[in-house]
């Protein structure tokens, strides 16, 4: 019998980007158990669906999540920042630099 998680794998992302908005896409996909190409595609599923945003900084992706884009299901009206809380996150305001265009809605999600 197949071992299953209640977590897929965008989920596993999610909460791995979360961790750490910094990570590679090849240590994301360590994290949670695929390959590099998989975690690439699953990020880019992410980003078309409004989860994160991925903005280049250097030679490196930060990514920011949104946190009150809604789950994809019908069974909740829950928000992807409640999962990632339940999950063990807590909510902190990301810091804009003065003159920069901000999100408010943005925030980073940081481990407590």
């Amino acid at each position: 019998m197949a071992e299953w998680t209640f977590i897929t794998n965008h989920g596993l992302t999610l909460a791995a980007i979360a961790k750490s908005p910094r990570t590679t896409a090849r240590e994301i996909g360590d994290a949670v158990g695929v390959t590099e190409r998989a975690a690439h595609k699953i990020i880019k599923d992410l980003e078309n669906a409004g989860y994160v945003t991925k903005n280049k900084v250097g030679r490196k992706n930060h990514y920011l999540i949104h946190p009150d884009v809604p789950l994809k299901d019908e069974v909740t009206d829950s928000a992807v920042g409640e999962l990632l809380v339940m999950l063990g996150w807590r909510w902190r305001r990301r810091r804009v630099a003065e003159g920069s265009p901000s999100e408010p809605h943005v925030l980073e999600i940081v481990v407590s």
